[in-house]
């Protein structure tokens, strides 16, 4: 098998960097949880449960296979070895995509690959009939022409970088020779001109975007190890990755929410638990304190060293009163109480933040008094009643709303952290979309985002903001921020589009909109919006299913009973399973499908045979 070493390894570039951390820190965290040494070098690269989750598509985090083209390129490749993967990094590029189809062919149905010759064979046999690699443009020359190693160079370099005078000079010297510099030629050496010329306009098509090998071995093998830790320490994996996105609120909201489709909790910062970047507890990734907004390093490691050589902070009084003014202010412990890092304490969040000031004040008048050389009351309290005895009391004030605390969790972290707004909602977010809030940013690598400008896309979620301007005719347009569970994006309405359906944009109103991509080089791109439709507007079906004929006719008169009872824009599908045939009732009898009318539904014909399904709204949006 061809060795690591061989494969390139040292010439990494730069682009894994963050990568390279990301395994270092998963690794650390995995061997602290298994208690074993993990040495990566050494695992199997071509391991067949890492191979199935590749071909699976559930690369998210994996280097270089996440995107969502690749995810479906890994899916048709099916790799077995690391070689596969190798070949896939380099041919999934511009120039060399155009060969995919025919890689995959002659992966699947080997006994079908042709070459043009048969000293083509050796060199192509491993990429199925394909030349892939810049190193098989130049072991053709030498093989089939007779060129030597330095010169077979010389010929990859001026097809790489498309020197038409020396590619053409060089097509005679593989083609037919040249004694006098030293070169055979296809010729001599039994292989026909028209074959020649056919192999060399092939290395010329493709040498123009060609990897060399040990570049792409080197990536295959960071890939190969990030997807080794995700699926033998996905929790670990997943709280590297995040902390090396821990600046990056959209990509740790991302994350979060594989992590949550992969069965990982998410648990919030925690006084007394957190470390400073993402952890592992009990099977979940504790967040990091340093994601918290305005704790910046040194803060976090004195609240860190302060715990470890003192214990756990015990309240609001104990974490004030143990470190000093300068590592915590008010604005520290105001958002340390909102993302719920102080939940351990006494009282709820609402609680704490009517009492907060107050008791930061109270500390630092201690202190105060202590540097002055007096003994505040405080100091004369020991004994089981001392620091108690001064703790503030809590008012009766009850917890913040649901929606308030998961905002106030968005304002100091970035993120949702214990919920979403739109987490009841995600069902018919995800049916109805084309397009995420995350597919609007530019990739780090290639600084591309997933939508194309001009590309007519749909997207869903909360209006968080908005700002009206107003023309140099007086007419009204709007900017406001859409936000899904992924992250935000701007949209602009122009006057004509606003006065259709400027009702309907008010903050925190939940909406589906459809508009055109405006993509700017390196930045975000925005929508310019077209239609708006409120989720709860979206088109549903009310499927209501009978075993047989003979057991619709028994209930249809009492069914149509119980459907006159509700009113509203849902439409009503009878089912028999038997004939599989369906009804679709007129507009008519259109029902409001709520919890009491689902209820009464289910009591009746068997809560397995009623279903309310979201259709989705692209034809909705053509209608309007």
């Amino acid at each position: 098998m061809t060795t690591l070493e061989e494969l390139g390894l040292l010439k990494m570039d730069f682009l894994g960097l963050r990568t390279l951390t990301v395994i270092q820190n998963a690794r650390e965290m995995a061997e602290k949880s298994s208690g074993k040494t993990i040495d990566l070098m050494a695992v199997d690269y071509n391991d067949p449960a890492v191979m199935r989750m590749i071909d699976s598509g559930k690369c998210e985090g994996v280097f270089q296979l996440e995107s969502s083209g690749m995810k479906s390129f890994m899916k048709e490749l099916k790799p077995h070895t690391l070689e596969d993967i190798i070949a896939g990094i380099s041919l999934y590029r511009p120039g060399p995509m155009d060969f995919i189809p025919q890689y995959i062919k002659g992966k699947n149905h080997p006994e079908e690959i042709t070459y043009d010759c048969p000293q083509l064979e050796p060199i192509l046999k491993p990429t199925y009939g394909c030349i892939v690699y810049q190193e098989q443009v130049m072991q053709i020359v030498r093989d089939l022409a007779g060129y030597t190693l330095g010169r077979s160079d010389l010929v990859r370099r001026a097809m790489s970088k498309k020197k038409a005078a020396v590619m053409e000079k060089e097509r005679e010297n593989f083609v037919n020779g040249s004694p006098e510099e030293n070169v055979p030629g296809c010729v001599s050496r039994g292989i026909d001109a028209a074959t020649a010329n056919k192999i060399y306009d092939d290395m010329t098509d493709f040498a123009k975007y060609a990897f060399n090998k040990s570049h792409a071995a080197a990536y295959a093998i960071v890939s190969f190890q990030t997807a080794w830790l995700k699926y033998y320490y996905p929790v670990e994996f997943m709280a590297a990755l995040m902390t090396s996105f821990i600046d990056n609120p959209g990509k740790v909201a991302e994350y979060i929410l594989i992590c949550r489709r992969m069965g990982i909790g998410i648990l919030p910062p925690d006084i007394n638990r957190s470390e400073g970047n993402f952890s592992v507890e009990n099977g979940c990734i504790r967040y990091g304190l340093t994601a918290v907004r305005g704790i910046g390093k040194p803060v976090m490691d004195s609240i860190v060293a302060e715990r470890g050589s003192g214990g756990e902070y015990t309240g609001i009084r104990d974490f004030c009163r143990r470190l000093s003014g300068r590592e915590v202010n008010k604005r520290t412990l105001e958002n340390f109480i909102k993302c719920g890092a102080f939940d351990s304490f006494p009282g709820t969040r609402r609680q704490q933040m009517m009492v907060y000031s107050q008791v930061m004040d109270d500390v630092a008048r201690e202190r105060k008094s202590a540097l002055t050389g007096q003994m505040s009351l405080f100091d004369l309290m020991q004994g089981s009643e001392g620091q108690d005895a001064f703790e503030v009391t809590l008012p009766a004030c009850g917890e913040y709303t649901r929606e308030e605390l998961l905002a106030f969790e968005k304002e100091v972290t970035g993120v949702y952290i214990s919920g979403h707004p739109l987490e009841q909602y995600e069902e018919k977010w995800r049916r109805s979309v084309t397009a995420v809030t995350s597919d609007f940013v530019p990739d780090e690598e290639t600084g591309a985002a997933k939508v194309s400008d001009g590309e007519h896309v749909i997207i869903g979620g909360l209006i968080t903001d908005k700002t009206i301007k107003y023309t140099k005719t007086n007419k009204t347009m709007a900017f406001f921020t859409v936000e899904d569970l992924l992250g935000t994006v701007e949209v602009l309405a122009f006057p004509k589009d606003y006065e259709r359906f400027g009702d309907l944009l008010q903050e925190d109103a939940r909406v589906f909109v459809e508009g055109r991509v405006s993509g700017e080089d390196e930045k975000n791109s925005k929508l310019i919006m077209e239609r708006v439709i409120p989720f709860d507007e979206t088109r549903r079906e009310l499927w209501i299913q009978f075993a047989d004929r003979a057991d619709y006719e028994s209930k249809v008169a009492r069914l149509y009973e119980i459907l006159k009872t509700s009113d509203g824009k849902d439409t009503v599908v009878l089912f028999i399973r038997s004939e599989r045939s369906m009804k679709r009732l007129p507009e008519s009898r259109n029902v409001s499908a709520d919890e009491v009318l689902l209820s009464s539904l289910s009591e009746f014909c068997g809560a397995e045979n009623v279903k309310l399904v979201d259709t989705g709204i692209e034809k909705r949006f053509k209608k309007a």
